[in-house]
């Protein structure tokens, strides 16, 4: 490994040199795998010492766990950046979201490696299952906090069940599309997947996203 290719371990305070760390972490996944992935390969890519890493991760497992839940949860907030809309209503957000999870920079080949590494693992590793069951939960809240939003402005009643199974099932859909368009984004038109996955929510609820809000 040259000098360039390691990150800088900056020293501006606990939080961001854990972060660095995790940062560092996630190049060596991307480029090693999670075997490859070891304390040393990560300090050297960090520009640190092995004692240093342990000074804020306890061993490799709970960096690893950091690691993934940073994935998961970078992934999530690119989505949610979508729903600072000024004036949308509930389901022009949701199609917003449901847009920005099957298109850059969610759907990305170097992001779909890093969570297919840990994915594979994460049935025999606490941690990372752990990690993993919180990502989506929070994901999942995310879509019925937006199908209850939609929902609400058609002055539907849905109780916690049926709101619940929405956000299952559109949860599903996005995961699908998403694969697909990080497998093989050259196959599909441009914004071909964010119209399959809007349609497929739309028969989903019964709503066509593109309308106008009942006033």
């Amino acid at each position: 490994m040259t000098v360039s290719s390691r990150r800088k371990f900056r020293r501006e305070g606990e939080g961001r040199r854990r972060q660095d760390l995790i940062e560092a972490t996630l190049d060596c996944v991307a480029e090693k795998g999670l075997q490859g992935a070891t304390v040393r390969a990560i300090a050297l890519r960090a520009g640190v010492t092995g004692g240093l890493i342990r000074h804020y991760f306890p061993g490799k497992e709970d960096l690893l766990q950091a690691a993934y839940a940073t994935i998961v949860g970078r992934m999530t907030e690119q989505a949610k950046a979508a729903l600072a809309m000024e004036g949308a209503g509930p389901r022009r957000r949701l199609a917003a979201f449901v847009a920005a999870n099957l298109g850059p920079p969610v759907v990305d080949t170097r992001v779909f490696s890093l969570w297919a590494g840990f994915i594979g693992r994460a049935h025999s590793d606490p941690a990372l299952s752990l990690a993993h069951r919180e990502g989506y939960l929070g994901f999942r809240n995310e879509v019925e906090a937006l199908v209850a939003e939609v929902l609400e402005a058609e002055g539907r009643v849905a109780g916690k069940a049926e709101l619940r199974r929405h956000a299952i099932a559109i949860n599903g859909i996005i995961d699908g599309l998403w694969i697909e368009g990080c497998l093989a984004s050259d196959i599909f038109e441009p914004g071909e997947l964010a119209d399959i996955g809007i349609a497929t929510v739309e028969a989903q609820l019964g709503l066509n996203l593109g309308e106008e809000e009942k006033t």
